[in-house]
């Protein structure tokens, strides 16, 4: 059984309307009692300058964003393959934008 890990960035997919495309796993691992759920942050391509898309610039992405916008949940069964995995400071400024998104203060270390 796959555990995806917070930080990894995985091909997955997101059905018909938003195909498949990277996407940066930032939830927790869920457990055997948990559902087999991971939450998203989508990787794009098409910016739009939204104060909501981060870029983070890493080897194994073409340039583009995750944008806090369109985060999503969906069964660990859409996860194809785990391409790489952020540094923790690189998931510290995605959650900065998802936090934004969702009006809430990200708790300081």
């Amino acid at each position: 059984m796959m555990v995806p890990e917070r930080g990894e960035v995985w091909i997955v997919d997101l059905g018909l309307a938003a195909k498949i495309r990277p996407c940066l796993i930032f939830s927790v691992p869920a457990g055997e009692e948990d559902r087999s759920l991971v939450t998203l942050i989508p990787h794009t391509t098409s910016l739009r300058g939204s104060r909501f898309e981060r870029k983070v610039a890493v080897p194994f992405l073409r340039p583009g964003a995750f944008n806090a916008q369109s985060i999503v949940t969906v069964p660990t069964a859409k996860l194809l393959r785990c391409v790489g995995k952020l540094r923790p400071e690189q998931i510290t400024q995605v959650e900065e934008v998802v936090c934004g998104w969702l009006g809430l203060r990200k708790a300081r270390g």
